[in-house]
């Protein structure tokens, strides 16, 4: 069985994002960097769950709430200079490419 995209890029954004996360400083590889990893993790099995659901609308929203906060967490990362700009910029594109397709899962099972 093929993946569906969303959930292959969020596969890739864990295998990408979690080395960067496991080697914060101590100070907030333990607080902000499991956050985001458990996060990232809940966001994969919600999207495999969600996958073959029948009632799908309320998991998906509540996704995409986990996909904000992601963001906002990724924020803080970059704002508390514990990842360069790039490595910002190539998360924050991974996540609005989830979100881009999270949203449009989102209308297609508002249609139906």
């Amino acid at each position: 069985m093929e993946d569906l995209p969303i959930i292959q890029k969020t596969y890739d954004l864990i295998k990408w994002y979690v080395p960067i996360l496991t080697r914060l400083p101590k100070a907030h590889k333990f607080t902000l960097g499991e956050r985001i990893i458990n996060k990232l993790y809940d966001l994969l099995e919600g999207l495999i769950t969600a996958r073959y659901a029948k009632q799908k609308i309320t998991l998906l929203q509540s996704l995409n709430t986990q996909l904000d906060i992601l963001r906002y967490q990724t924020r803080l990362l970059l704002d508390l200079q514990l990842i360069p700009v790039y490595r910002y910029e190539y998360a924050g594109k991974s996540i609005n490419d989830i979100g881009t397709d999270l949203g449009g899962w989102i209308k297609q099972q508002n249609k139906s």
